[in-house]
């Protein structure tokens, strides 16, 4: 046990020896200057951002546009005059482009009707190119004129129809009272894509 104290009072007198010398040396040391932080410029990069150009006005909201404005894009709808599906098409106009069906396979197919729209805007273009091409966004008798629009006056009320408008001004009302007019109108601007 006396070896033990002995041990112990050596070891703590070391230890004080120690701390004592680590106090001294501490106090014998100059103080460090540290440099003061500098401002920090942050260069951004400047980030180009490419611009994404959206086109509300083509081919596939012309269809959907027009659809709405003929049967609500409804494709099991005739109306009074026997006009039917989604693009209000008559029998006549469907043959007068190749299109031979029946009533219920038409209105049931909604494949066969686009087919359909896509033959007659083809169609109504290759019979209209000439004015499309002398008179395409220019004014005509108050009317600002476009492909999609004479395309869509076109849809309403016959190539015929138009071709009267071209030459005489004579405005083409439907059924409904609707002239060819207000189809120039509301479907002008659109890009379509009839290759």
């Amino acid at each position: 046990m006396r070896n033990f104290f002995l041990s112990f009072t050596i070891t703590i007198s070391f230890f004080l020896m120690a701390f004592k010398a680590h106090e001294v040396i501490l106090e014998w040391q100059a103080p460090i200057e540290l440099p003061q932080p500098k401002a920090i410029k942050v260069i951004m990069p400047k980030l180009e951002v490419p611009k994404i150009e959206i086109n509300l006005k083509d081919h596939t909201a012309f269809l959907k546009n027009i659809g709405n404005f003929e049967s609500g894009n409804r494709y099991g709808v005739v109306n009074r005059w026997g006009y039917m599906g989604r693009y209000q098409f008559h029998s006549s106009t469907l043959e007068s482009i190749g299109i031979k069906t029946t009533k219920k396979k038409f209105l049931s197919s909604p494949t066969l009707q686009e087919e359909a729209m896509k033959r007659l805007l083809k169609s109504n273009k290759r019979t209209l190119r000439r004015y499309i091409k002398k008179y395409n966004n220019t004014s005509l008798y108050g009317v600002y004129v476009t492909e999609s629009g004479v395309l869509a006056a076109a849809h309403l009320g016959g190539a015929g129809n138009m071709i009267k408008w071209f030459k005489k001004g004579e405005v083409f009302k439907d059924g409904n009272g609707t002239p060819i007019t207000r189809y120039m109108k509301v479907f002008s601007g659109y890009e379509l894509n009839l290759e």
